[in-house]
């Protein structure tokens, strides 16, 4: 799948320093926050940002056109500063990494998951999200 193949240069191109030492497990873990129960998978994580007033680049991200970008800092308002901290202490990195690989990644994860700008639903979005671990992490 070419998308699956776009976001795995992502993963090599967007990400440095300490966040590119943790990049297979930020990756991993911005696919588990996608396929969370806890956070209401796809749908809820869109949910979470347009809540958090990122409804207008999270509408870019599922739209087909140019995706807006997101800092670290509206990522770790988003997501909260609890879980950016669980996943640095989880992967050994530093917070802000976590929140700039996030940042880098989310947008173009969703936009690549979303590509004639619908949020799959169900068994879609699982096949798709697996596909994508199996790909970029082995």
């Amino acid at each position: 799948m070419a998308f699956l193949d776009e976001i795995t240069k992502i993963v090599g191109s967007k990400l440095s320093g300490d966040a590119a030492e943790g990049r297979g497990g930020l990756m991993e873990s911005a696919l588990n926050l996608l396929n969370s129960p806890e956070v209401g998978g796809l749908s809820g994580l869109i949910d979470t940002f347009k809540n958090k007033g990122l409804g207008g680049a999270v509408a870019s991200w599922i739209g087909t056109g140019e995706n807006e970008t997101a800092t670290a800092e509206q990522m770790t308002n988003a997501l909260g500063s609890d879980k950016i901290q669980e996943i640095a202490a989880k992967l050994g990195i530093t917070d802000s990494a976590v929140s700039s690989g996030l940042a880098a990644l989310l947008p173009q994860v969703i936009d690549k998951l979303t590509p004639d700008g619908v949020v799959p639903e169900g068994g879609l979005l699982d096949q798709g999200l697996d596909i994508l671990k199996q790909k970029l992490l082995g």
